[in-house]
């Protein structure tokens, strides 16, 4: 049984930096697609940076890109979140997914903010970004 975990959540200042790491067991030889969430209070976790564990083009929200790097680690079974410039509206728990995906078709056709389409979830951490 596939089982994820998360791990690096802090709180840090405004401007600073975090890496996040999800930690997977139980994954088989076959291929996934694997994402982070976050989630403010009240609302529904909303997916901002996706993989295909097979390999090709990665997926970030626009409000990611060129502060969000996510990655897969060494060992591999682990999915890393790189976050710099952080701002107090990235204050939020996050969490990763994954669900099984066959090709980076699949990765593809899945929509990228959407958790309902994930199957296996962490159980979140938080980060706190104070200003």
């Amino acid at each position: 049984q596939v089982q994820l975990a998360e791990s690096g959540g802090d709180s840090v200042q405004d401007g600073g930096s975090l890496n996040l790491s999800c930690t997977a067991t139980g994954f088989t030889d076959r291929t996934y697609c694997m994402a982070w969430f976050r989630q403010f209070p009240g609302k529904e976790r909303e997916g901002f940076a996706s993989l295909f564990t097979g390999g090709g083009p990665r997926y970030y929200a626009d409000f990611a890109k060129h502060r969000f790097t996510i990655s897969r680690g060494n060992p591999d079974n682990i999915l890393s979140l790189q976050m710099n410039s952080l701002k107090p509206e990235d204050t939020a728990v996050y969490y990763c997914a994954a669900v099984q995906c066959t090709s980076y078709k699949d990765f593809n056709s899945i929509p990228k903010g959407s958790p309902n389409v994930y199957t296996y979830w962490g159980q979140g951490t938080q980060v706190t970004v104070s200003s």
